[in-house]
């Protein structure tokens, strides 16, 4: 329509991969992908133009309503756009990191509210990731407070680790001194680059809160990560031992099985990684499954009539 009265309408136009914009005047849609085309160095065919604020493809009447300099994003053939999304996806790839780190930094050095501080400096710290650097003499920061003994961050995790292991360990080596050797698969609960994710409460199968962290990353996340659990969905102290104990006082240990119980204890079968705000002090209300208490052996009628007592 505008095309058949000679108005020429101007607009900004932008490639998906630049956010750099230029002015484009053009008296129908057809002729303002000609021209953004040509301008941007991309091929005719299949090209379209959508709004950058959402996403809206431009069709010939849309074109007629467009306000002066409306921004819109110039795709070829088999790209899309998502308005917003579209560039936090780009700005959140490796290549952009520093030049998205160095914003963040100069935007905290303004008057902010405390919500967008926040916002703006849980930013900083998850893009300002040194988990690569793994020596003391490569991260001063993290080990700060930490004994010279520790040169490395795996060793400092794996001392951790190995720390709070020995304590829970404690509360139930005497219940399993007649444990000889159960194996036992190990598995990471990391990924390679050191980052954990909250598994959600015992009720639940998923963080609803996405919490993830990496403790190698600073030494703030070091710190925090300290008060994450691993929290028993059949509680160890009110379900577990107590069954355990009652099971040794009915049968001999030869007759329990012990196998179940370790995993209750021990495993992910029974463990749950979870965030302190996912980590739910109330009772469970879950019971060992009493199938699976004892082993499974082929007993003689006298002996089943014998064994009366059951796990209550």
């Amino acid at each position: 329509m505008f095309g058949l009265f000679g108005k020429t309408k101007a607009v900004k136009v932008r490639a998906v991969s630049d956010s750099r914009r230029f002015g484009v005047a053009a008296q129908s849609l057809k002729e303002l992908i000609r021209k953004a085309c040509d301008f941007l160095k991309v091929p005719v065919g299949g090209a379209h133009v959508c709004l950058s604020s959402d996403g809206t493809l431009v069709t010939e009447g849309l074109f007629g309503t467009l306000p002066e300099h409306c921004e819109l994003v110039l795709l070829s053939r088999g790209q899309s756009w998502k308005g917003v999304v579209s560039d936090l996806e780009r700005l959140l790839t490796s290549e952009h990191r520093d030049q998205l780190v160095e914003a963040v930094s100069s935007l905290l050095s303004d008057p902010l509210s405390p919500q967008r501080h926040k916002l703006l400096r849980d930013m900083q710290r998850t893009l300002e990731d040194t988990s690569e650097r793994e020596t003391r003499d490569q991260d001063q920061d993290w080990f700060t407070g930490l004994d010279t003994r520790f040169k490395t961050k795996s060793s400092y995790m794996r001392f951790n680790c190995e720390s709070r292991i020995r304590s829970y360990m404690k509360e139930v080596l005497l219940l399993f001194l007649f444990i000889q050797d159960l194996g036992g698969r190990g598995s990471r609960l990391c990924t390679a680059e050191g980052w954990f994710t909250c598994q959600g409460s015992f009720d639940e199968a998923l963080c609803p809160s996405l919490h993830s962290i990496n403790p190698y990353s600073s030494r703030e996340n070091r710190v925090i990560f300290s008060t994450w659990n691993l929290d028993h969905r059949i509680e160890k102290k009110r379900s577990v031992i107590p069954a355990l104990l009652e099971c040794h006082q009915n049968r001999t240990s030869a007759d329990i099985n012990l196998t179940y119980f370790y995993s209750l204890l021990f495993t992910t079968d029974n463990l749950k990684l979870v965030h302190i705000a996912c980590h739910k002090k109330g009772a469970h209300n879950l019971q060992c499954d009493a199938k699976k208490v004892y082993k499974r052996t082929v007993q003689t009628g006298k002996q089943q009539r014998g064994k009366k007592r059951r796990l209550r």
